[in-house]
């Protein structure tokens, strides 16, 4: 059996790529497949987690493993046949390609195509052009800085916290109420 699976950003909202593998084949495929789709190296760490409707991670399917001292399973990407933890139509993933700043792609599997076997994984669609591989910390923590900042500056301070005026009586009030003894 084919799986197609649809990859988009939310870095690049032009982009998106159609993977198609055969069931039976590794993770690690599909990782390469999606890696030489857009271009990247193959030089850095990278892992595939299984999410539910809302994107929330859920099991992780990593290169390597760690060493992890967790009871849970680890998911190699090279021992596990992508149908083995991927079986419906509509199943989300997150591959995640930089880890210093967590940048990834959103993925779906669109389509089983049964009937079907490949040998190897091919993309069958590709638009737009992917976001960079890797981008410079500096810029990076510059960008999400002046995210923040606009967060900050988007808040109602009274509205969170009500007036914000100084009112001596109130705090005096406040201390009446105290019983020290």
């Amino acid at each position: 059996m084919v799986y197609r699976f649809k990859l988009v950003s939310d870095e690049a909202s032009n982009f998106a790529r159609e993977i198609e593998i055969d069931a039976e084949s590794s993770f690690l495929l599909l990782r390469n497949a999606i890696l030489d789709s857009v271009g990247y190296t193959k030089d850095d760490m990278d892992s595939f987690f299984l999410c539910d409707e809302d994107w929330n991670k859920q099991e992780e399917i990593t290169l390597e493993d760690m060493g992890s001292n967790s009871d849970q399973d680890i998911w190699l990407m090279e021992d596990t046949p992508v149908g083995e933890l991927v079986e419906e139509e509509g199943q989300k993933l997150i591959f995640v390609f930089d880890y210093m700043t967590e940048r990834s792609f959103f993925m779906e599997m669109r389509e089983m195509l049964p009937g079907k076997n490949l040998k190897d994984p091919v993309c069958t669609f590709k638009k737009g052009k992917a976001p960079k591989q890797t981008v410079d910390m500096d810029e990076f923590e510059t960008k999400v800085d002046r995210a923040a900042q606009r967060k900050v500056e988007d808040l109602d301070i009274e509205e969170l916290y009500g007036d914000t005026a100084f009112n001596e009586d109130e705090l005096e009030d406040g201390f009446d109420d105290l019983n020290f003894n």
